[in-house]
């Protein structure tokens, strides 16, 4: 603490030398800059700015194997079952792609890497905050309830206020959705991980939903950590992989895809490309679906399920 105090005081006394030894003057200007050089104080003449602006168009594009395309924001409506052509039963959830725009366009030059910021739905603006307003104000776009941002590829990036429909995916092929489970409270062993349980009658008092024991003898003489235990479950994020698309409505932006995603009815969720089971570049709208003004009446679209009928014996 003594070596510190020494060191500010013969700073200080440096300063207020320089300071009295060189009046300053009106027509003296210096300019702090953020380099990796050692001069740190520069005369402002001496910048020079060469730095170009990039020039985003919203146009059609040639996807890539390496192409990384943005992802959306739904709401997640709930859950239903539909049958195909076939008579099979698929359990389908529906989600509503609701008014999805790109509201900021991060680059290398500025933020270091590429993204887009994906904001969805329409709040008022009283009931944001501040720095939320003057977010949206500095970018020149709507007031949004939802902001999500989704890594993407060079070549995948949109102008600000881009609108991003369900024409973005393909029916027939697989997504991954994240979003937030249903919370549960605190539960126990046997619902929270699955144990067994102790004896049902014999053997057991008072104890036939407790986890047992939870160490060992002596040595080591402890709980390890990450022992599974009652605890809080539910609320964190989770992804579910591989999902796929069966139909989309263009008209209503609905989306329905099979089986279930993370979440309650009305919660937000996060759909993109799937990661594993890669869809066919060939098929997908890149960087995103420029659409036409018929969209609104267009009819729904419905995966291609093939001419052979799975329950058809084969000869």
């Amino acid at each position: 603490m003594l070596a510190l105090s020494r060191g500010l005081i013969s700073r200080l006394h440096g300063i207020l030398s320089a300071n009295s030894r060189t009046p300053p003057t009106a027509t003296t200007k210096f300019y702090l800059l953020r380099c990796f050089s050692a001069d740190a104080l520069i005369d402002g003449s001496q910048v020079e700015c060469h730095q170009q602006s990039r020039i985003i168009e919203a146009k059609p594009g040639v996807m890539t194997p390496n192409s990384k395309r943005t992802g959306v924001i739904a709401v997640k409506c709930g859950m239903t079952a539909l049958w195909d052509k076939w008579g099979a039963r698929i359990p389908i959830t529906v989600l509503w792609v609701d008014d999805n725009i790109v509201s900021q366009v991060k680059t290398v030059e500025k933020e270091g890497f590429f993204a887009l910021q994906v904001g969805c739905g329409q709040k008022k603006e009283k009931h944001l905050t501040k720095p939320e307003v003057g977010h949206f104000r500095a970018q020149g776009v709507p007031m949004k309830r939802k902001l999500r941002e989704f890594p993407v590829t060079e070549n995948a990036l949109l102008p600000v206020g881009t609108c991003i429909g369900v024409r973005h995916f393909v029916p027939g092929q697989f997504v991954d959705v994240a979003g937030i489970t249903m919370g549960k409270g605190f539960q126990g062993g046997m619902k929270r991980h699955g144990f067994k349980g102790g004896p049902a009658s014999h053997g057991a008092s008072l104890s036939h939903r407790s986890i047992g024991s939870t160490g060992q003898r002596d040595a080591p003489g402890k709980v390890f950590k990450g022992k599974k235990m009652p605890g809080r479950m539910g609320g964190v994020q989770r992804t579910v992989k591989n999902v796929w698309v069966y139909k989309i409505d263009p008209a209503r932006n609905l989306m329905w895809v099979k089986g279930q995603v993370p979440g309650a009815e009305g919660n937000f969720v996060f759909i993109k490309d799937s990661v594993y089971k890669k869809p066919d570049i060939q098929m997908l709208p890149f960087p995103t679906y420029f659409g036409a003004e018929d969209d609104d009446n267009a009819e729904p679209l419905v995966a291609d399920l093939g001419e052979v009928d799975p329950f058809m014996v084969a000869d």
